[in-house]
């Protein structure tokens, strides 16, 4: 019995097929393959970072935010003909590391601090120049100029005992390792009214928030996002982050800043929103 063979005309271009359709199995087992390692990773991750943080070492314990107003001036004799007109917040964020573990131990004191991945929103960006750096406590309610912070990150330095404490410079970033002081920071928004002049007709200049008013600021201008990172290391080597994302409102109905200036505490810090989450390494 002839078995009839078979012939192919076009060996080179089948073989072409034969090496796609083996090209196509290959990305095809190993696309399903990726998704399935990515999905089981993305699971254990989230199962680590769970375990991880089932008790909250470090937390937002309180956010005060003062807002006021004030002008640089900028004429060479003083006269007040040439003001920038400046909107500032302090902040003061508390941190609370004694809620889980009652006693001070190596889990719960700090050994660094840092704040980092700093960005800021406004409801109208062309309206001056602001930015967000850490502020001498001692300064908390008066003006103070700022410039951006060197990197984009702050770099605390801890203090561990009273003599440091001392012998602290607070123009430097510092902050406590029992977590006994809060976390200053200052927000400047510089220049949102350039070059204002104090006319003959004005017989006295207040530099608080009433200058805003004074000089035609609109507040509605003047709202803003605040978003950073608060980074903690304890002496665990464990680290932890929160995430930051402060509503500055100040074109609120009362428009208090107008009166001099606005204070609030936000004491509801009880959500996950406000938990240092343990990061993973």
């Amino acid at each position: 019995m002839n078995i009839p063979k078979i012939k192919i005309k076009h060996t080179k271009l089948a073989f072409v097929i034969l090496i796609l359709l083996l090209l196509l199995c290959v990305l095809s087992y190993s696309y399903i393959f990726y998704i399935s390692y990515c999905k089981e990773a993305f699971i254990n991750q989230s199962l680590k970072i769970s375990e991880q943080n089932q008790v909250s070492i470090f937390k937002v314990n309180r956010i005060l935010l003062y807002s006021s107003g004030s002008a640089i001036d900028n004429s060479a004799d003083h006269s007040l003909q040439d003001l920038d007109i400046c909107q500032y917040t302090d902040l003061l964020i508390s941190i609370d590391n004694t809620s889980s573990i009652p006693e001070l131990t190596t889990q719960n004191t700090v050994k660094e601090l840092w704040v980092d991945n700093i960005r800021i929103s406004t409801s109208n960006p062309e309206v001056g120049t602001q930015v967000l750096n850490y502020k001498n406590p001692n300064n908390s309610g008066s003006f103070q100029e700022l410039s951006s912070a060197p990197g984009g990150r702050i770099d605390f330095k801890i203090v561990n005992t009273n003599e440091q404490n001392e012998s602290a410079d607070y123009n430097l970033p510092t902050f406590y390792t029992d977590c006994s002081d809060p976390i200053s920071l200052g927000y400047l928004n510089r220049g949102v009214v350039k070059n204002y002049s104090i006319h003959d007709d004005v017989n006295s200049v207040v530099l608080n928030g009433k200058i805003l008013e004074q000089a035609g600021v609109d507040l509605a201008n003047l709202d803003a996002k605040l978003l950073f990172d608060i980074h903690i290391k304890n002496y665990d080597d464990d680290t932890f982050v929160y995430h930051a994302n402060i509503d500055l409102i100040l074109n609120t109905k009362k428009k208090e800043i107008l009166g001099g200036y606005s204070y609030e505490s936000r004491p509801s810090t009880s959500g996950n929103e406000y938990i240092f989450f343990q990061e993973v390494s």
